[in-house]
């Protein structure tokens, strides 16, 4: 199945959350497992027992991993091992973008599905421009995963570029949407190319209907709520993914308590 496919599926069956896995050392010491590799590990373990098969997705940031070193990075590798067929997508979060040979190893590092790291799908940057991209949706193509494009992100930069004139009348962001609307043109009943929308960007008159999945970071402790979401989102609403990290974290080390925070969050997203 495409990975479009697949998220539809775990979105129907689980709903429309995708839980942050993010491993920041204000975490580690919350949750009392220490700001150490071992820590690294022992909240891996937690997440997996909490979210594996209970959660349409996980979205692990590389970074906070990667800290660590080797040692952080092999935690990581275990982490996307452990989810894989227990029906939770992983949306990997490194926002690499390169060219050429460059990005398509980068490309394989994430999506090639025989890959150490292999990920459901990958987050990626577009400011190289666009056609940068092609090995990321290449890979995704041989392997069934997605890819998910930076477009209108929450940081109070990112404007700079996203909102800057195109040249054809757009803007940079209003561009990629619609270039990822064209990929996902002859996929049914949704692409395997998404985009990365936050949920505290305000207002925005940019068309968000790319036949693709949209997820939306900044929802929950980042202060995007529900109504932010059905104001910014109501006609895709279908195909949007919040994502939360610190809002079910905070929950604690008690792999049923953050079991019950993703189902609470979720439960709010379907009746809302």
């Amino acid at each position: 199945m495409t990975f479009g496919r697949r998220l539809q599926a775990a979105r129907q069956a689980y709903g429309p959350l995708c839980v942050g896995i993010d491993p920041h050392s204000s975490v580690l010491e919350e949750w009392g497992v220490g700001d150490s590799v071992e820590g690294l590990e022992r909240f891996a373990e937690v997440c997996v027992e909490a979210f594996a098969g209970q959660v349409g997705l996980v979205k692990p940031q590389s970074a906070f991993f990667e800290r660590f070193g080797s040692r952080g990075v092999a935690v990581l590798e275990w982490l996307l091992q452990e989810f894989r067929h227990t029906g939770t997508l992983t949306v990997l979060d490194v926002k690499r973008g390169d060219i050429g040979s460059t990005a398509a190893a980068y490309a394989a590092a994430y999506l090639d599905d025989d890959a150490p790291m292999a990920a459901d799908a990958v987050t990626v940057s577009p400011f190289l421009g666009f056609g940068s991209l092609e090995p990321f949706f290449a890979e995704a193509d041989r392997n069934d995963a997605g890819v998910f494009v930076l477009a209108l992100t929450s940081n109070p930069e990112g404007p700079e570029f996203q909102h800057a004139n195109a040249g054809d009348g757009r803007t940079v962001a209003g561009s990629v949407l619609a270039q990822l609307a064209a990929l996902n043109a002859s996929s049914a009943p949704l692409g395997s190319f998404g985009a990365v929308v936050g949920a505290t960007i305000g207002e925005t008159s940019e068309d968000l209907a790319i036949d693709g999945p949209l997820l939306v970071p900044g929802f929950g402790a980042q202060g995007g709520t529900v109504d932010d979401l059905r104001r910014l989102f109501g006609a895709v609403w279908e195909q949007v993914v919040p994502s939360s990290s610190r809002g079910i974290l905070n929950a604690g080390r008690d792999p049923a308590a953050l079991r019950a925070s993703a189902q609470q969050v979720n439960a709010q997203l379907v009746s809302s």
